[in-house]
C-alpha cells in the first residue's frame, strides 16, 4: 500500500468523522471505492471502533456501541446536549426516538408518506402518550414488564404522565424541556445534529421530515441489532399480546 493511497484514505476517513456522511456528489465518494483506499478506510474505522455503512449513494460512518474511542457516555451526552438533564430524561428521550423510528420503519408506502408529509411534534406526542398509557395498563397486571428490556417502566410512566404537554408561554414552548413537546424537541435535535432529519416550522407547529440517510441507517445498521428489533417490537406490541404471553 503506497503513501498516496494512505493519504487519500485519511482524507476520506476524516471527512467522514467531520460530516458523518459522504454522498455521491463528494469528491471523496469515488475515491473511497479504490480498493487500496477502501481497505485502509475500513482498517481505520475498525481500529477506532467505528463502522462504515455503504449505501448506493452514500457512505456513512457510525460509532460502534462498545469499544469505540468516539463512544459517548451519559456524562458526555449530558454536557453536549443540555436537554439531557438526568438518566430519567435520557430514557424518555430514547423512547421518543425509538417511537419515531418505529413509526417510519414500516412498509414502503409509510416511508414515502413520512418523507413527503413528515410527523408533527404533536402527532408524535400523541403517539408516545398512547404507547406509555398502554404500558401503564400492562404494568397493572404484569408488574415486571420492561425488566427483560432493562427499562424502568414505572419511572418512565410516572415521569411522562406528570409532564405538561406544552407551555402556555409561546416563547418558551419549544425550549422548555420539562414539557412533553420540549422533550420531543430535544430528542429531535439529537437526530438533527446527526444530519438524519429536517425540522420544519419549528416556530409554529414543528414537524420532522426523515432524510434518506436515516432510512439507510435503519436498513443497513439498525436491522442488524437485536436490541433495535426488540425495542421496535416493544413500541408496536399490542396489550393483548402481553396478556397472551403472561398466560403461557
Amino acid at each position: 500500500m503506497n503513501a498516496e493511497s494512505i493519504k487519500k484514505a485519511s482524507a476520506v476517513y476524516f471527512t467522514l468523522l467531520k460530516d458523518k456522511v459522504i454522498d455521491e456528489n463528494s469528491e471523496h465518494f469515488q475515491t473511497y471505492f479504490d480498493p487500496d483506499v477502501r481497505q485502509t478506510v475500513l482498517l481505520l474505522a475498525d481500529e477506532s471502533g467505528t463502522y462504515i455503512i455503504e449505501a448506493p449513494k452514500r457512505i456513512h460512518l457510525v460509532v460502534q456501541p462498545t469499544g469505540s474511542v468516539f463512544a459517548t457516555n451519559f456524562t458526555h451526552l449530558k454536557d453536549k446536549h443540555r436537554q439531557v438533564e438526568t438518566k430519567k430524561h435520557f430514557h424518555l428521550i430514547s423512547i421518543v426516538i425509538m417511537s419515531f423510528l418505529a413509526a417510519i420503519d414500516r412498509n414502503q408506502a409509510a416511508k414515502i408518506r413520512t418523507k413527503r408529509e413528515g410527523i408533527s411534534y404533536y402527532a408524535l406526542e400523541r403517539q408516545v402518550n398512547d404507547l406509555i398509557m398502554k404500558w401503564e395498563s400492562i404494568l397493572k397486571t404484569q408488574p415486571t414488564f420492561g425488566e427483560e428490556e432493562r427499562i424502568d417502566m414505572k419511572e418512565v410512566v410516572t415521569t411522562w404522565k406528570y409532564m405538561e404537554v406544552d407551555s402556555d408561554d409561546f416563547g418558551l414552548k419549544k425550549g422548555n424541556r420539562r414539557t412533553r413537546i420540549g422533550l420531543i424537541a430535544g430528542a429531535m435535535r439529537l437526530l438533527e445534529t446527526e444530519g438524519l432529519i429536517v425540522i420544519l416550522d419549528r416556530d409554529d407547529i414543528a414537524k420532522v421530515i426523515p432524510k434518506s440517510e436515516l432510512f439507510e441507517r435503519i436498513e443497513y445498521l439498525y436491522h442488524d441489532y437485536d436490541r433495535y428489533e426488540l425495542f421496535k417490537k416493544l413500541m408496536t406490541a399490542e396489550e393483548n399480546e402481553h396478556a397472551e404471553n403472561q398466560s403461557n
